[in-house]
């Protein structure tokens, strides 16, 4: 079955799905990983949301398989207004920094950077902060400008938020 979206849909959508096994599919022919990328357009939450697990999966089996698709997650993919295609595209951009050209590093900072700025969902701010906090030990602007960001995530209300936004200051006080 080459239908990757209706395999993806259905179910809770805290579970994985077909999410594994389309994603042997995926690494034992690397040429249907469009089929998989595709499934972002689709009109489910639960299918993007099960894409970008497997996505993810897939960049940390075989990170080659998602190079040519860089620019594509930077302009079409960072458009999409769901938490789970934000988080996962800060762990993607930290997994694949030493791919992206200097423009690209460029534009998944400024994504990271609005998200960071704007987003609420829990899992967004964490990974975002996660990768910036790398990111920003090797810019100082960045670090310049996360420096206030992480101060004023301290004091949100949720712990996993203010934790994270603590050890990340610490993190750029070293």
């Amino acid at each position: 079955m080459n239908n990757f979206e209706e395999r993806l849909k259905g179910g809770h959508s805290n579970s994985l799905g077909n999410t594994v096994e389309i994603v042997e599919e995926v690494l034992q022919e690397n040429k249907r990983f469009i089929n998989l990328f595709n499934c972002y357009f689709s009109n489910d939450e639960v299918v993007r949301l099960r894409t970008s697990n497997a996505i993810k999966r897939i960049c940390k089996a075989k990170k080659s398989i998602l190079i040519p698709y860089i620019d594509r997650f930077l302009i079409e993919i960072a458009k999409i207004d769901q938490a789970s295609v934000q988080w996962t595209l800060s762990q993607l951009f930290e997994m694949l920094e030493k791919e992206m050209n200097e423009n690209q590093i460029g534009q998944a900072k400024n994504i990271m950077k609005n998200n960071l700025a704007n987003h609420n969902d829990w899992i967004v701010l964490n990974q975002t902060m996660n990768t910036l906090t790398k990111w920003s030990k090797k810019d100082m602007e960045l670090s310049k400008w996360i420096k206030p960001h992480l101060e004023r995530l301290t004091a949100d209300e949720r712990k996993s938020v203010s934790s994270r936004a603590k050890k990340m200051l610490e993190k750029l006080s070293k």
